[in-house]
């Protein structure tokens, strides 16, 4: 394959989801750093992540792409010579691995399906933490990968808008995994009436089920933060990385919660938590009703909440609330990660 002079090697991943899935990939992003450190790292990935993207010390670029319903994208946007790498971070199957070969990369790294015979992998495993799926994918090619590097880089000089204050994000993109918005605003009343200081948080068209939340907690609307829009992520970041706590279903702030290493409780219905919790650690309270046996009882992409999620009561969350370290001072950011770039 002949090169223009000057050329950077190129490597694209293909991880065109969620905030949740790109933090999940933080440690494969990070070990892909690593082991190419000469090379132009692009992730395939919405264009609202770039800055996410760019906290993860590991990604050059986003080049946008993006579907609806979690799917494949149709098409790369690519310019130039094929990538001399591909990784396909997105999922399992031939529509992921077609839309990378179809650039002709030098390797294509993916699990091996029999769909796409010409490229070989490991086996795909449904019962598998995504940090885990994705560091086993590279190991399988000879690149370690460490599953617990997951932290990210804060953005300094930027203050909190509510430092110390408990965290609420009763959104979530699948209402199988939203629990329910009166049982968010009692664990609010409560939280407050014992002098902790509460907002609630809101992704983009979130505003109605934030401001219900908040009215029926006694909180004023600017408690409430985002919902027309999402909260630009600079600012999410500060919140997030100065909060006495975060309390959340199974979506993307929980995990910028453990990425940031901030206290929080998470909330799981259709999926349990070793398959998309955080770490099982003092830090992180992961509420669950279900078997360990059946990891996927419910759909997690379902229109009414999983019975699993309806299960957890507001006694149960406060009292998880309650078993969570308090700082003894205010937190720093978090260094930047090891092996990040720049």
């Amino acid at each position: 394959m002949t090169r223009p002079a000057g050329h950077r090697p190129r490597l694209l991943v293909l991880r065109a989801l969620g905030l949740g899935d790109l933090l999940t990939a933080v440690p494969a992003l990070r070990a892909l750093r690593r082991s190419h450190p000469g090379y132009e790292l692009v992730l395939a990935a919405p264009g609202r992540l770039a800055e996410a993207a760019a906290a993860t010390g590991a990604v050059d670029r986003v080049l946008p792409a993006s579907a609806p319903a979690r799917a494949v994208p149709t098409r790369i946007d690519w310019t130039g010579p094929p990538p001399e790498v591909a990784v396909d971070l997105h999922g399992n199957g031939p529509p992921s691995h077609r839309l990378l070969t179809a650039l002709r990369p030098g390797h294509t790294l993916a699990y091996a399906h029999p769909g796409t015979p010409q490229i070989p992998g490991p086996l795909w495993r449904d019962d598998e933490h995504e940090w885990s799926r994705w560091c086993r994918l590279l190991l399988w090619y000879g690149i370690p990968a460490d599953p617990g590097d997951q932290r990210i880089t804060a953005p300094r000089g930027r203050d909190s808008p509510a430092p110390d204050a408990v965290v609420l994000h009763p959104g979530a993109d699948a209402v199988a995994r939203r629990w329910p918005a009166e049982r968010f605003a009692a664990v609010g009343r409560a939280l407050t009436a014992t002098g902790h200081r509460v907002v609630v948080t809101a992704g983009a068209d979130e505003a109605p089920l934030a401001h219900r939340v908040a009215r029926a907690a006694g909180l004023p609307p600017s408690a409430v933060l985002g919902g027309h829009a999402d909260v630009p992520f600079a600012e999410l970041v500060a919140l997030v990385a100065r909060a006495r706590a975060v309390l959340v279903g199974d979506t993307g702030l929980a995990h910028l919660a453990t990425a940031l290493g901030t206290p929080s409780v998470v909330l799981f219905g259709p999926v349990a938590p070793r398959l998309w919790g955080p770490p099982r650690c003092e830090l992180h309270q992961a509420l669950w009703y279900g078997s360990d046996a059946d990891p996927r009882p419910g759909d997690a992409h379902g229109t009414v909440p999983d019975e699993r999620l309806l299960d957890i009561s507001v006694a149960d969350v406060l009292a998880a609330v309650g078993r969570l370290p308090r700082p003894a001072a205010p937190r720093p950011y978090p260094a930047t990660p090891s092996g990040a770039a720049g």
